[in-house]
């Protein structure tokens, strides 16, 4: 083989490697920022692509996909200075990559710088107890600050979290002692509202209780009341046709004067302490011995006649004693006079009861 054959088979080789080595394929979610002697050429994007040799070169590889970065913990002072860390996480995806390859030098660590510093802004505007419970509102801001400043380097800012917020050990040993007197805070108001409620409960229970009871009470007292005026009504009824009965009988002074004596020794039974005579005990007196008569001659005489009592009390000569009442004085005199004891008419009654009922004495009142 002639040096000729073999030195044009060298440079086809070379020829063919160096066309190989310059056929590029771009990956998913990639590009590449190609350089032409020095100066942005253009940019390629996902497929295959050719590069010349030695004009063009691959200045800058770049991935689309949203990227996250942890940043140190930066040291921050709120408004009540209380010195804390904050450590953030920034959420980001390159949008232009000839502005991300050519808009600022290390963009990383520009994001980094900016967070930081927007960050101690945010936070020397609140105070403690706001910076721990405003995390969204913080986030929100520091990604709104972040997105318009990295627009020129091609970066969109999706999201900005605040990963930890560590105050000072004293700081957070007073925290927690706030926070354990908070909760005991609402255990006791709970307890004092479930005491309060348990004692409504029961206030309401008794209320209730004494409501149902005056109302038992009431309707107890309306039916005892019911029932006595039924039986006053029955009584005073039943009274009044007795009334209309005796009316009808059409009784002698005699059985009315009977009666009166039998209702007075009733009344004078021993348990009263004080009696009432009436006036005419006189004529009472005379009508006993006019019932004595006639249980004596076992006759009754219808005929009007004189009671015996008054003519026993005119034979009778002055100062001498009744033999069935003491006299009792003139029944005009008033009424004290008519005051008596009940001996003597209780002993009247039974001289009256032993003569009816013993033979003996009948027959020497009728020898009398």
């Amino acid at each position: 083989m002639s040096p000729w054959l073999i030195g044009l088979i060298i440079v086809l080789a070379i020829i063919v490697l160096i066309v190989v080595s310059n056929i590029k394929i771009v990956p998913q979610a990639n590009a590449f920022v190609i350089e032409r002697f020095g100066v942005y050429y253009t940019t390629w994007h996902t497929g295959l692509h050719v590069k010349v040799p030695f004009m063009d070169r691959i200045a800058r590889k770049v991935s689309l996909k949203e990227q996250v970065v942890d940043f140190e913990p930066q040291s921050v002072i709120t408004r009540d200075n209380v010195s804390m860390q904050i450590d953030t996480v920034v959420y980001y995806q390159i949008t232009d990559s000839k502005l991300y390859a050519y808009g600022v030098e290390r963009p990383i660590m520009a994001i980094e710088t900016l967070c930081a510093t927007t960050l101690r802004n945010i936070i020397g505007e609140l105070e403690l107890d706001n910076t721990l419970t405003s995390r969204d509102k913080i986030n929100e801001r520091i990604r709104e600050i972040l997105d318009e400043a990295t627009d020129a380097w091609g970066i969109k800012v999706k999201r900005v979290e605040l990963k930890n917020i560590l105050p000072p050990r004293e700081i957070q040993i007073a925290m927690e002692k706030q926070m354990k007197a908070e909760r005991e805070r609402r255990a006791r108001i709970l307890d004092a509202e479930g005491e309060k409620t348990s004692q409504i409960l029961v206030a309401e229970g008794h209320k209730e209780a004494a409501i149902l009871r005056a109302e038992a009470i009431k309707e107890t007292k309306i039916r005892e009341a019911q029932g006595e005026a039924e039986a006053i009504i029955a009584v005073q009824t039943a009274f009044a046709d007795s009334l209309r009965m005796l009316n009808a009988a059409a009784p002698s002074d005699r059985v009315i004067a009977l009666k009166s004596l039998e209702t007075f020794a009733q009344v004078a039974d021993g348990r009263a302490t004080k009696i009432i005579i009436p006036s005419d005990m006189q004529n009472m007196a005379g009508l006993a011995t006019v019932l004595k008569e006639m249980v004596v001659d076992g006759n009754v005489d219808h005929s009007p006649k004189q009671p015996a009592a008054e003519n026993t009390a005119a034979k009778a000569p002055a100062g001498s004693t009744n033999p069935i009442m003491p006299p009792l004085g003139d029944s005009q005199s008033g009424f004290g006079k008519g005051f008596a004891g009940v001996t003597p008419v209780v002993n009247a009654q039974s001289n009256l009861q032993n003569r009816a009922l013993n033979p003996q004495n009948r027959g020497n009142s009728s020898a009398r």
